[in-house]
Formats: C-alpha cells, sequence, structure tokens
C-alpha cells in the first residue's frame, strides 16, 4: 500500500474486491460494538476506542514519515478541528448507545440514511444544489429509515427499544454534520489523515467526561469484551480508516461512495447470522428502501451537451 498511489479511471477487480471488504468491516464492526457493549459501558468503550485510535494513527505517521509534523494544524483551523471532534463524539456517543437499546439491523438502516441528512444540511448550509435523481434517492432513504422506526417487529432475539431507534437517527445526524463541517470550514484543507487523528484525539476526553453519566463504567467483562475493544481501535478505527483514505486516493470519490449501500445489507445479514436478529418484513422492506436511496444517490449524474 503505497502512501501516494497513482489514481486510476475507473474500478477495476480490486478496487471492488477492496470496497466491498470495507463496506463488510464496518457492518461486522457493529456486531463487534454490540458485543462489547455487554462488557463495557458504550460511551466508555468509544472513549476507549478514540485512545486506542489516536495512539495507533500517531505512531503510524511516525514511523511511516519519520516525523508526525503532518499532524500539526495552522492556529486558524483550530476552531473547525475542535467542531469535528464534538461531532465525531456525540456521532458515537449515539452509535454506540443505539448499539446497545436497539438490534444491529435497525440500527445499520437508520444510521446508513445518513444522505439525507447530509444533503439537507448541504441545501440549508452550503447551497448545494439536489438533482431531481438524488432527492428521489434521499426521499427513499428517509422513507425506508422512518419505516424501520415505525415497524414494531423486533422479533424474539430482538431488544429494539424507540429510543434506541432515535439514537441511530441521532448518530445519523451527526455524521452528516462532520461531512459539513469539513465542507463549511478551513478543516476541508486538511489532509484526510490529520482530519481523521484530530477527530478521534479531540473526541477521547469528549466521551470520557461524558461516560459516567451513562451509568457504570465496567459491566461484565470478558476476554471477548477486550478483544472487541482492541479490534474497534486497532483495525476499524485506525487502519480501517487508513485504507479507506487509501482508496479514495486512488479511485473516483462518487465509485468509493457507491459501496456504502452494501454496509447496510451486511449488518442486517450478520445481525441475523452471528446475533440471531430476526428480520421480518418490515425490516427487510426498510432496508431495501435505505439501500435503493443509497444508490440513486450516489448515481453519477451524466453531463449534459
Amino acid at each position: 500500500m503505497t502512501p501516494n498511489p497513482t489514481p486510476r479511471d475507473g474500478l477495476d477487480a480490486f478496487g471492488a474486491a477492496a470496497l466491498t471488504g470495507f463496506a463488510l468491516l464496518l457492518a461486522f464492526n457493529q456486531v463487534v460494538i454490540a458485543v462489547g457493549g455487554d462488557g463495557w459501558q458504550p460511551v466508555f468503550m468509544a472513549a476507549l476506542r478514540s485512545l486506542g485510535a489516536a495512539l495507533v494513527l500517531w505512531l503510524w505517521v511516525r514511523i511511516s514519515t519519520g516525523s508526525v509534523a503532518s499532524l500539526a494544524i495552522p492556529r486558524a483551523a483550530w476552531g473547525a478541528v475542535v467542531a469535528l471532534g464534538v461531532c465525531f463524539a456525540t456521532e458515537f456517543t449515539f452509535l454506540f448507545t443505539a448499539l446497545d437499546l436497539t438490534t444491529v439491523g435497525r440500527a445499520s438502516v437508520i444510521f446508513y440514511a445518513m444522505p439525507f441528512w447530509a444533503a439537507l444540511g448541504g441545501q440549508i448550509f452550503l447551497g448545494e444544489r439536489i438533482t431531481p435523481l438524488k432527492l428521489a434517492g434521499l426521499l427513499a432513504a428517509f422513507a425506508g429509515m422512518a419505516w424501520a422506526i415505525l415497524d414494531g417487529s423486533a422479533g424474539e432475539a430482538g431488544q429494539a427499544t424507540l429510543i434506541g431507534d432515535l439514537c441511530a437517527v441521532g448518530a445519523s445526524i451527526m455524521w452528516a454534520g462532520t461531512l459539513i463541517v469539513v465542507k463549511a470550514s478551513r478543516a476541508r484543507d486538511l489532509p484526510a489523515m490529520s482530519q481523521l487523528f484530530w477527530q478521534v484525539t479531540v473526541s477521547a476526553p469528549l466521551l470520557l467526561l461524558a461516560a459516567p453519566f451513562f451509568g457504570p463504567l465496567i459491566r461484565d467483562l470478558a476476554p471477548i469484551h477486550w478483544w472487541s475493544l482492541g479490534f474497534q481501535a486497532f483495525v476499524v478505527a485506525s487502519f480501517g480508516f487508513v485504507f479507506w483514505f487509501w482508496l479514495l486516493k486512488l479511485y473516483p470519490a462518487s465509485t468509493v461512495a457507491s459501496f456504502s449501500f452494501l454496509s447496510p445489507i451486511f449488518a442486517v445479514g450478520l445481525g441475523a447470522l452471528l446475533l440471531g436478529e430476526d428480520v421480518g418484513p418490515g425490516l427487510a422492506g426498510a432496508l431495501a428502501l435505505v439501500t435503493l436511496g443509497l444508490i440513486l444517490a450516489n448515481r453519477p449524474q451524466k453531463p449534459r451537451g
């Protein structure tokens, strides 16, 4: 994995496999978070994950470049970096709580309706134009999210609650908020690695301060819960996203984004396979709408002429 790969115009077999694998990794991570919540209090687990990821990223940059100078940020970007950290901390407070209170499948379907909130925020705060095709996709994604919330069939193995579903909505909104902050502030000029490093670094103390308000920090720790934390910090939140940023350099951003529709599909399947969650007609229909919405919203527009 070279630091500065030569960009490619289209998707090849390696890219398709890599992006599919990354979508599967994100889906599996939601199962890992849900399992980890049996041993760690969710917000405390999110804080430890950010701490671990910050350390791994710092070491990665130090070893790979011989210096951490690339992580430095100009004074003018400090406010943007703090805003990113706040959005990141809030997003994962909601997401980790959601995965503690509702099923992985439902949380994922609701969470991945994020493009709706991003487009709405872009329209309000950035003046971005929404094409008719993208609007259709966004409305489909929103309808799927609403269907998942309104569907009352959690199944025998499910633990779905309205509060959990609403926390997933909050996580989705804050994910969109992070994207809007990047576009609207000096954070957009920072290297992707620097953005990621400061998001986890700023979020860690915020999550640590918030964690005691969500109950005891430790529940019933077992080795699997330590493995869960390590997987999140060292595989997903650090090296996983380093790989994702590398793919963004290698392939067009629209191509990379288009594979996001696979994550909720994988998450619903893994929730059923590994956790015994029920996939009723309501959740299946909601998933179909969100998937359709993501495909339409990320479909490249043909130039006029």
